[in-house]
Parts: structure tokens; sequence; C-alpha cells
């Protein structure tokens, strides 16, 4: 286990668990705009900030008696969509719509570099600018008076495995966090499963930016980048639960990437579990869609209740 920076600087280091660890995260919602409403929440569009940058977001909020120390939320962390198309109230709206039936906050927050988020986009796998986004929009949940501050989890899809995972060892105190068809945790993983992602478009100065640079370094689990890199390696930290989900027929994520997590889980005493269905391909869909969200929301709302 792998706690405290390296005394002797290196390159990446900032990107490090270690490194992240010792930075701060505090952000705050900005002015929210009624985007849409029904008998059950309502949306908004709003932002945040995160490393000087202004992040957009939707901001699902149930309606009804608040509970008395504020509603439970969930960061929800988007997978890959090609950053040029990506639109905020596109994509994941029968996710966000289940949650927010089911009495959650929903903060959907478009990564930086998505949409009409400032800066640029690095990339989940080799750059820590999306686990920072993360945790900036889990302090800004934690700050809103309508949020109980102690039942703030997160969800991720696909890439978004690695960004939550990467966040969870960082602040192991986060209660609860659920992954739908993950990719990359050991990095040794990614050797060996890659990932078939035909829609995948790198920008175009990919190899000058930090992230780019550091995806040409060869792995190697015993050096002492990888070491600190590497969020597996810090899992006995965990003090939250963490759930997985995946379909057995995922072509573009393949199952092995969750099962190899759970494997290493089983050996802590982290509150967890693998749900893996038969089909609905990587988004979980079709029938399977709705015992996935129900997985989800019983598991939100055990490690949720305070």
């Amino acid at each position: 286990m792998f706690t405290d920076p390296s005394p002797t600087p290196y390159p990446f280091q900032e990107v490090t668990i270690p490194a992240l660890r010792t930075r701060s995260y505090s952000s705050n919602l900005n002015e929210r705009n009624l985007y849409s409403e029904n008998g059950a929440y309502n949306s908004y569009l709003t932002s945040y900030d995160s490393d000087d940058l202004n992040i957009n977001g939707l901001l699902t909020i149930p309606n009804g008696d608040m509970p008395k120390n504020g509603w439970p939320a969930i960061v929800f962390v988007h997978g890959y969509i090609p950053p040029t198309l990506y639109q905020t109230t596109e994509k994941y709206g029968d996710y966000v719509d289940y949650l927010g039936r089911n009495g959650f906050v929903v903060f959907k927050i478009d990564l930086r570099g998505h949409g009409e988020s400032e800066g640029t986009p690095s990339g989940a796998y080799f750059s820590a600018d999306y686990v920072i986004d993360t945790l900036n929009a889990y302090s800004a949940l934690q700050n809103a008076d309508f949020v109980n501050p102690g039942a703030v989890g997160l969800w991720g899809h696909s890439m978004a495995g690695n960004v939550l995972l990467r966040a969870f060892v960082t602040k192991p105190e986060i209660p609860a966090v659920v992954i739908w068809a993950g990719a990359v945790y050991s990095y040794a993983d990614r050797k060996k499963y890659g990932i078939q992602d035909a829609s995948y478009r790198p920008p175009a100065d990919i190899t000058r930016r930090a992230g780019g640079r550091l995806r040409l370094q060869e792995y190697d689990p015993e050096n002492i980048f990888w070491k600190e890199f590497t969020p597996t390696n810090y899992l006995s930290d965990l003090k939250g639960a963490i759930q997985l989900n995946h379909a057995v027929d995922d072509d573009m994520v393949n199952i092995g990437y969750s099962r190899d997590l759970n494997a290493l889980l089983d050996k802590t005493s982290i509150p967890h579990e693998l749900n893996d269905y038969e089909g609905g391909g990587h988004n979980i869909s079709d029938s399977f869609f709705v015992q996935a969200m129900e997985n989800t929301v019983r598991f939100f709302e055990k490690y949720l209740d305070e």
C-alpha cells in the first residue's frame, strides 16, 4: 500500500493517487435555470467550478417533502462520448429519470471540454482532470442546502469506471459508488482486455498533452509511478461500498474488467457486489435495464441511508 508521494519528484507524479489526496476539493453550485419539471422532480441547468473552469451539468431535485437532513444525492459521470458531439441534455435520460423518481438528487456533470464546459478534454485513463471534476462536483453537492452532505454517492458508466475508482481511493470516505460496464482499474487489465470503441476520436494534439505523453509510457507494475497511479493498489483504504454492474455480452468493454476488480475486492473487507446480466450490451439496455436500475437504487438506498 502506498500512502505518501515519493520524496523524489518524478514525471507525472501530479496525477498519482497520493498527489490527488494532497489537493483540496471545494466548490458550490452556481445559478440554477429550470429546464423541465414533472410530478416527481424538477431539472435545472447549472454549473460549478473545477480547477478555475466552469463545468456544466443537469441537476435533478425531487419534489415533495425534503428529508430532515436533506436529500441523498448522486454525482452522475458519463461514459465516453466524442466531446464535440456531447450535449448536456442528451444521453442517459432514462437513467437520470429512474434515480430522480426514486428520491435522489442527481447531478449529471459535463466533464471538462464536453459540451459547453470549459477546458480541454484530456481522456479518462491517463489524466487526473476528470477525477478532479468529479470530486469538485461531489463537494458542490455536499455544500448545497438541499442535500444531505453525508449521503452523496457516485454513479458512472464505461470510462467513468476508472474515473470513479480513482476518485473513490482519493476520497475513501465516499459512502457508495456504482459503476456500469466500467473499464480499466489495475492497468494490467487494460493490456489484457483492451477497449473496442469505434467511436473514439483522440484529440489532434494528444501526444503533446501530459495525458497523451503518459499514454505512451509502458505499463510497469514495479515502477514507482505505476504503483502510485494504479487505483487497485489503494483498495484497502476504502471506507464506503462499491457495486459493479456488467452485461456478459458487452462487446465494447469486456466483463473481465469487472470480474477482475471484484476478485480483488473479495480479498478486502469492503462491502461490494458484482451483478452480471445475460444481455443488454454495453448500456445494459432492453429488459435488463430495469433490473440493473433496481439493483442500483437498492444499493444507494442501503449505503446512502443516514
